[in-house]
């Protein structure tokens, strides 16, 4: 059986000093190494998520610049179209203003020569009448 002696208060001793023992060279450490780990994974926790933020605000930024240069593309294109229509119609004025300067001196030269080829008609008229006459009535007038 079993009997209460000086014996099991040694024991119930030995034990508690154990556990103070154990507590003290294994079981403090381990809890501390696993807290230190716990706050490991959680500062990276948050600095993922830190990353994970900057990587959108830097998307969306760059989304942003992305539609801004295409609006500013699209504006310089604009600008281009524009300006090579206005110098289009500029270039076409020009040729159309040479054009109408060619056909009014060309017009001019026309009439110059008509007005001389009627004059120089004019004074044949008689010369012709009389040779038509001539020919119609078989002799010379």
């Amino acid at each position: 059986m079993i009997t209460i002696d000086i014996t099991v208060v040694i024991q119930i001793i030995n034990i508690l000093i154990l556990i103070v023992v154990m507590n003290a060279v294994l079981y403090k450490p381990v809890r501390t190494a696993l807290a230190k780990r716990k706050e490991q994974l959680a500062e990276l926790t948050n600095s993922i998520e830190t990353f994970k933020k900057n990587a959108e605000l830097r998307k969306e930024e760059i989304s942003r610049k992305l539609n801004d240069a295409r609006s500013k593309a699209k504006e310089e294109i604009e600008k281009a179209k524009k300006g090579a229509q206005a110098s289009t119609a500029e270039s076409l004025a020009k040729v159309r203003q040479e054009a109408q300067a060619n056909k009014t001196v060309q017009l001019s030269e026309i009439q110059k020569q008509f007005t001389d080829a009627q004059q120089q008609l004019s004074g044949q008229t008689d010369s012709f009448a009389s040779d038509m006459a001539a020919k119609i009535l078989g002799r010379s007038i």
